[in-house]
């Protein structure tokens, strides 16, 4: 069986942690497995090579920064299979070149393209173990390292299973599985046997933090089973991520998401003329400034507000994109005492009745919701920030999720 395990962060913190990654990857040596090991740097690796890099300069060249942060987790992949050789396991360190990565040229969020796995088929014929540095390859165009962005690695594990075929893909993290919505808010959270890629996707693009969403996304283009679970307690079973169809009693919400990154852009009586409203969000677009939720209303006046959300680290740049279109509006403000929380479940598309308990469980506390998105599968809503936990903990109980 050809497995390929991603090993996060806090997995691999420490050397006794590596050390432990170690034993898990014997245990699936003595049954017979086939490893690829796909390695995070060390827990608190890159924002300390950030650092590093911040005291030169407040704006480095970005294929310089991919140089400087690929470099952790090479140093994991190569200290790990020190590790495993020393336990009479063959094993081989892999930076993300060797393993024939390749990207396109936008550093430090670069896009995987082709995998050439003839290096690695010929390695894993000579070896036990491949142990891969995540995050990384390199560009088809300049051969410079590369890096795809935050959380990479997952990306990196995902990409590979796909490319060799693997039987599955396991995501090792600090977490033992996929929640119903974050324990530390819901102590009655309750972990998943089974998701689906879409609701997983909707998750993780919700502010869930347990997997990348573009690693989601692949998987399910890829068709590869991820399971996600915990290095520090391996015995117990994941959760499978998985195609719909392998799903047979799908709940009608399957969790419950939170995202604090959230600014609420208001602007107020923007003169109602054609074009105006692809004016404001292809300037947006043009200066890579990501749009969430939009809610446009026309008063008897004739004239339009429009409400918006956007990530918080996009408010100075959107403040400086809005100022070209002061003459075109009354009035313009920002609010980042605001959050998302969000409803997800496949089982939504055939329930009649889900979006109202939403909206009375949300009265019932006297929380008002500010903005509306929904989609086949997610209801969004925008709401004060101080209410995020209730809000979280009413709309839990109200699916009866902990059930």
């Amino acid at each position: 069986m050809l497995r390929v395990l991603k090993f996060g962060g806090t997995s691999v913190g420490t050397l006794e942690r590596i050390d432990n990654v170690a034993q898990i990857i014997k245990k699936f040596i003595d049954a017979g497995d086939k490893i690829v090991a796909v390695v995070s740097a060390m827990s608190g690796e890159t924002n300390k090579l950030l650092e590093y890099a911040s005291h030169f300069s407040n704006d480095p060249v970005k294929k310089e920064l991919d140089m400087l942060l690929s470099s952790g987790e090479r140093v994991t992949s190569a200290l790990l299979s020190i590790a495993l050789n020393d336990m009479k396991i063959k094993a081989t360190s892999m930076s993300g070149r060797e393993a024939g990565i390749t990207t396109d040229d936008c550093y430090t969020y670069a896009r995987i393209e082709h995998i050439d796995t003839k290096n690695l088929i010929n390695s894993l014929d000579n070896s036990n173990v491949i142990i891969v540095a995540g995050f990384q390859g390199i560009s088809k165009d300049t051969s410079r390292v590369t890096t795809l962005g935050r959380g990479g690695s997952d990306l990196t594990a995902v990409a590979l299973a796909g490319a060799l075929s693997a039987d599955v893909c396991e995501i090792y993290t600090d977490v033992d599985g996929i929640y119903t919505t974050d324990p530390r808010i819901e102590p009655k959270a309750k972990k998943l046997n089974k998701i689906s890629y879409d609701e997983m996707l909707e998750l993780a693009s919700l502010g869930a933090k347990v997997l990348q969403n573009r690693s989601v996304e692949m998987a399910k283009k890829l068709n590869v089973n991820l399971i996600s679970r915990s290095s520090f307690t391996p015995e117990i079973e994941g959760t499978l991520i998985t195609k719909e169809e392998n799903i047979m009693e799908k709940p009608v919400v399957s969790g419950i998401a939170l995202d604090r990154n959230q600014v609420r852009v208001g602007m107020y009586g923007v003169a109602d003329k054609p074009g105006i409203a692809s004016s404001i969000f292809t300037a947006l677009a043009d200066d890579n400034i990501n749009v969430d939720m939009i809610v446009q209303t026309v008063g008897n006046d004739g004239k339009t507000n429009l409400d918006f959300t956007i990530p918080t680290a996009d408010l100075e740049s959107t403040k400086k994109v809005m100022e070209k279109f002061q003459k075109d509006t009354q009035d313009i403000d920002y609010n980042d005492s605001v959050c998302k929380v969000s409803i997800v479940g496949v089982g939504m598309k055939s329930h009649t009745g889900v979006a109202s308990k939403a909206f009375t469980a949300l009265a019932k506390d006297n929380i008002n919701i500010r903005i509306i998105s929904t989609s086949e599968i997610k209801i969004s809503m925008i709401i004060e920030e101080k209410y995020a936990e209730l809000a979280v903990r009413s709309l839990h109980d109200a699916y009866d999720l902990d059930k």
